[in-house]
């Protein structure tokens, strides 16, 4: 049976559970799930672990993970990204490049986050974003997370978006950044785009669209990242002897 992870490209559109559940139709594939949530509006690296492969998935959470996410100011959404009711908040006009630089350090670390509403965290045994769909809004506890890297890569005062670089440990909500962000500035921000560039050493340069993975087979997705041995054969020791 071949048990592998696949690096997959997930389009914007569909969930990573949809995404997992498209991937079970392949011939020879037993079990499947993800490595990591993706938003349905965001792209990007989305590992998908087939078979024996599922053994791994605490390993493959703890993978750091690198984001390009793009941040508009002036506005916030009830969601924290562009499929939110967007609502104006703050005067962009005064957001300048550096400002921006100027606050990001303060995200840099391990920081305490509050999740969003519109989460796949449970609450009381429901998914928040259940919650949030019949209008509820219930109080989340701020959750510690780590940021190891963010770098603005550019801003455009006359859009006033910013383009910026984020490396961060599991359970990071880049949307939760950028409402903070905006918070720090004075002003409303969202989330308007996010591509997942890496999950340790999956690059999205090298990931595969679901649409090819699905044409061509489970066989030419293993080829972009199969296994180790000795990682399986580490796993089915008993745990005194790792």
């Amino acid at each position: 049976m071949t048990s592998g992870i696949l690096n997959v490209n997930k389009p914007v559109g569909p969930s990573s559970f949809a995404v997992v559940r498209n991937l079970r139709r392949l011939p020879g594939v037993l079990k499947a799930g993800h490595g990591g949530t993706l938003d349905p509006a965001a792209d990007g690296v989305l590992p998908i672990l087939i078979n024996a492969a599922t053994r791994l998935a605490d390993f493959v959470h703890e993978w750091p993970k690198t984001y390009m996410a793009t941040v508009t100011f002036g506005f916030t959404s009830d969601t924290g990204d562009r499929e939110g009711t967007l609502r104006p908040a703050g005067d962009p006009a005064t957001i300048t490049r550096a400002r921006i630089e100027a606050a990001l350090p303060a995200f840099i670390g391990r920081i305490e986050q509050v999740p969003p509403m519109y989460s796949a965290l449970k609450q009381g045994g429901e998914a928040l974003y259940r919650k949030a769909r019949r209008g509820e809004e219930v109080e989340r506890q701020a959750r510690p997370v780590e940021i190891h890297a963010i770098r603005l890569l550019d801003y455009d005062p006359g859009s006033a978006v910013a383009r910026l670089e984020v490396s961060s440990g599991r359970g990071m909500y880049v949307r939760s950044l950028a409402q903070d962000l905006g918070s720090a500035l004075g002003s409303g921000a969202y989330l308007s785009a996010l591509t997942r560039t890496a999950v340790g050493p999956l690059t999205v340069a090298d990931a595969v669209p679901v649409a090819t993975l699905t044409a061509a087979g489970l066989a030419m997705g293993m080829i972009i990242f199969i296994i180790v041995r000795w990682l399986m054969r580490f796993l089915r020791r008993p745990k005194g002897r790792r």
